[in-house]
């Protein structure tokens, strides 16, 4: 029986093990990675105390920090939460469960499918949804990155300097901060394919087109790339919690001021909630108040 745990090993899942620990609380954090979706940032520059660091040299901080305490830890994906005699059982993909009085979920988001056909077939073999993690292999191609927001135009600015030509499909317009627009729009091997959207992704053992539709006149082109990708933003790994913590039309986990959700002994942090901002710094608070929130039941409970 453990005091608490916690779903996710993102910055959120990561601080609020730190804070539960100090707590003296028995804390296991049950998570498939650790760094979430900060190890794909190539550049963190808005995180206070760093004026540039990689996402994964500050996961690695954290996970420096966090192996100072002790705090149990499971690699696996949570699917299950049931209530039961007033404490809580998580069931994970690994088969195994584990009991606590109470949780934080941490999740975050996974990213969001294109759903166009070849994208599944050519996944691993062109397609990628990491540019930080698989940009070196297209050196000297043509590639393809879809979406309009910051992971899309980061992605294109660190595959600029790699690739032969950068193609950046944007469904409607770009939404990225001027700063990372303005860099992108400076790199002299990016095209910007405005108000189109991905039909189908082309090939035979690798990926070797992009067929994409002007959304205003449904005229199809088809783009020789040897990589796509898809920034196309994300989902939030809320599935399990449905049906105990009440979530919101894009399926984020409803949490007040205390990071409470509408379960009690379940709180939520990061951006799996409907918190504002998906910021690695404002995840990290949510993971420390939603620790500090889940002591406080603790002790009156």
């Amino acid at each position: 029986m453990y005091d608490l745990i916690i779903i996710g090993g993102g910055p959120a899942g990561m601080t609020a093990a730190v804070y539960a620990a100090r707590k003296k609380l028995k804390t296991l954090i049950i998570a498939e990675n650790f760094g979430g979706q900060a190890l794909k940032s190539p550049a963190v520059e808005n995180y206070l105390g760093y004026q540039y660091v990689t996402g994964v040299e500050l996961v690695t901080k954290f996970k420096e920090h966090m192996s100072q305490f002790d705090i149990d830890k499971e690699m696996s994906l949570v699917q299950t939460i049931k209530r039961q005699d007033g404490f809580f059982v998580v069931g994970t993909q690994s088969a195994k469960s584990y009991s606590a009085r109470a949780i934080v979920i941490a999740s975050g988001k996974a990213p969001r499918w294109l759903e166009i056909p070849g994208e599944k077939e050519f996944l691993g073999r062109g397609v990628s949804y990491c540019a930080t993690c698989d940009a070196p292999l297209f050196g000297g191609m043509d590639v393809a990155v879809v979406g309009g927001g910051n992971s899309a135009l980061s992605a294109a600015a660190q595959l600029s300097a790699i690739a032969r030509k950068v193609y950046l499909i944007v469904r409607s317009r770009i939404t990225a901060d001027e700063v990372i627009t303005d860099k992108v729009h400076e790199a002299e091997n990016v095209v910007f394919y405005e108000g189109y959207r991905p039909t189908a992704i082309k090939g035979e053992k690798m990926v070797s087109g992009l067929e994409i539709e002007e959304r205003a006149t449904q005229k199809r082109i088809e783009l020789g790339v040897q990589g796509i990708f898809v920034e196309a933003g994300s989902i939030p790994a809320s599935k399990f919690a449905s049906g105990l913590a009440e979530l919101n039309d894009h399926g984020e986990i409803k949490i007040n001021c205390k990071a409470e959700t509408s379960a009690p002994g379940i709180f939520a942090a990061g951006d799996v909630t409907d918190v504002p901002e998906k910021q690695i710094i404002i995840a990290a608070g949510e993971g420390a108040k939603a620790a500090l929130s889940a002591y406080e039941y603790l002790l009156k409970n």
